[in-house]
């Protein structure tokens, strides 16, 4: 049967279904030296802003009740929600969270180091508290895997490994749509990479205008919490640090890493020595040349413990770099690393030694350089800051720049109401709709209506999920966790949050990168009578409606 966001009737999702669900739940006796699991607090974003992630947190909600769980769904601007489950660590206990696709996650190993390696728990990826040695012996072995099937295997036993302890419930690998003008837009012209689609950098700067309207109109579903080369908060934050700060290496249409500053990366015999060549002739938006001294700052900066804790994972195996010349410069890792590459020269941003190393010198006690406001953002990019205010951000293109830009600028506009960011695509306000997280229905509906929109689809190579506290009980206990994660019916959420615009998901790794995917993740039973058999086995019971914990464990919360 299957159920879309229209027909839905909340309250009656499961019951739509009919698909044999028990509604007498079992109660089993209750020893006496166990309690009632205190409520719970599921955060999401705000419906108007994110109605997909809202309505699955309410799915879920509804499922979890069945369980004996009182849940409580919290929809939160994007801002209000990082503070509490980003910078707050210990004091939440589920979310509702996205991963994002960008160039440098075509490689797994974005999500398969820093997601879940214990070394990130305090500050980095890992905010849920996930701590599994063995895990952490994948994910370290798959970066030191030069043959490319011995890293298959050890990638394919990290998905294992994560959907044995469920420390998230992956939820939708969602159909990401895009929508151009394309009278105003050239849509031939637009790259199409694999798990990003056309809204990706390289369309960014090869897309070409049609007419007179030579400005880029694109929107956000989220506030900007910062334009930083050290920090982003958001996928907008994301799309705008690519398009200023350049890299030495960007993920090209192949999805694979080719030089971008560097005129060359050259490794040595054993793989763990490269020789960097810059392009010649760089500079950066305030006229100062790009030299190898910025290059090697802007890789060694982030070694630092309290610098720039989102992106030091990605610098730490670096030991050794020195200048030869001019243009060159020599990088030494600690061993191979099949996914450098990708994760770490396509993702570092080349910044202005000149700027920023004042501005890290000046950092007070327990401030990172995620804090610093540097309002010029001077990069080497093919597009220029020129402003930031709450309602848009401004870039200018660099028409000297080795890949200048056809447009003239891009005008990204913070649009958090969905409805309302479909009506500015229709009227012309925006010419390229690069983040839509409402019906893609109404959007080809639009498409069909107007005439002169274009839909692109693409499944993400990001994900949606729910992510549980693993610092704090009940989900601190892997059985709890593995029994609420079976009680959630992906198939229902994508048809009634997402319309059936995506694919379940199960693992870390999307099927948008077949060779890397996992299918044995998909065979997940689901619902009330699996997830309270696996309850009763773990110990826990229903008593009077509401689930307690096994016999002799008690509520202790950090």
């Amino acid at each position: 049967m299957s159920i879309t966001r229209r027909a839905l009737l909340r309250g009656s999702a499961y019951a739509a279904l009919g698909a044999g669900l028990s509604t007498t739940l079992p109660r089993i006796a209750l020893a006496q030296d166990t309690s009632a699991i205190r409520p719970i607090t599921l955060y999401s974003r705000a419906q108007a802003a994110n109605p997909q992630q809202y309505q699955s947190a309410e799915l879920i909600a509804q499922a979890w009740s069945d369980l004996g769980l009182q849940v409580t769904v919290n929809g939160l601007p994007q801002n209000q929600l990082s503070d509490i489950v980003w910078y707050n660590r210990n004091s939440w206990d589920v979310t509702m969270w996205q991963m994002v696709g960008r160039p440098e996650r075509s490689d797994p190993d974005d999500f398969v180091m820093n997601l879940f390696h214990s070394s990130n728990i305090e500050t980095g990826y890992n905010f849920v508290g996930y701590n599994n040695p063995d895990y952490d012996a994948a994910a370290e072995q798959q970066r030191l895997a030069v043959d490319r099937d011995a890293r298959h295997a050890l990638i394919i036993k990290a998905q294992e490994l994560v959907n044995a302890d469920q420390p998230y419930s992956f939820l939708v690998y969602p159909t990401k749509s895009y929508a151009f003008d394309k009278t105003v837009l050239d849509g031939a012209t637009m790259v199409n990479q694999p798990g990003l689609g056309i809204r990706n950098f390289l369309s960014y700067v090869a897309v070409e205008p049609l007419g007179a309207q030579r400005d880029l109109i694109t929107n956000t579903a989220n506030e900007l919490n910062a334009i930083n080369p050290f920090y982003i908060s958001g996928g907008g934050d994301s799309w705008i640090t690519e398009c200023i700060w350049d890299r030495v290496m960007r993920i090209g249409e192949d999805g694979l890493p080719q030089p971008w500053a560097a005129e060359s990366v050259v490794w040595d015999e054993a793989g763990t020595t490269a020789t960097i060549t810059l392009r010649d002739g760089m500079t950066f938006h305030d006229g100062q040349p790009v030299r190898i001294e910025d290059v090697i700052f802007s890789l060694e900066a982030p070694q630092g413990e309290n610098v720039a804790p989102m992106y030091r994972p990605f610098v730490t195996p670096i030991t050794a770099m020195a200048k030869v010349d001019d243009r060159t410069m020599t990088l030494t890792l600690d061993q191979p690393n099949a996914a450098f590459e990708t994760s770490t020269l396509s993702k570092m941003n080349i910044v202005p030694e000149h700027v920023w190393s004042p501005l890290l010198e000046r950092l007070s006690a327990g401030e990172t350089a995620e804090s610093v406001l540097e309002e010029s953002r001077i990069g080497s990019g093919p597009f220029k800051f020129d402003r930031w205010n709450q309602s848009e951000v401004v870039l200018s293109s660099v028409k000297d720049h080795f890949a200048a830009p056809k447009m003239d600028r891009v005008i990204m506009r913070v649009v958090l109401n969905v409805e309302a960011a479909l009506g500015m695509l229709r009227s012309g306000e925006l010419n390229f709709l690069t983040d839509y997280t409402g019906d893609p229905q109404l959007l080809l509906d639009a498409a069909a209506a107007d005439g002169d929109i274009e839909v692109v689809d693409v499944v993400d190579m990001g994900f949606q999920f729910l992510g549980y506290n693993l610092r704090r009980a009940p989900f601190s206990d892997p059985a709890f966790r593995r029994a609420l994660s079976f009680a959630i019916n992906r198939r229902l959420i994508l048809g009634a949050a997402y319309n059936g615009f995506g694919v379940p998901a199960n693992s870390h790794v999307s099927p948008a990168l077949p060779f890397w995917y996992d299918t044995r993740t998909e065979e997940i039973p689901v619902g009330p009578e699996v997830a309270i058999q696996m309850l009763e086995e773990a110990g826990y019971s229903i008593v009077n409606g509401r689930l307690h914990y096994p016999a002799g464990q008690t509520e202790t919360l950090q």
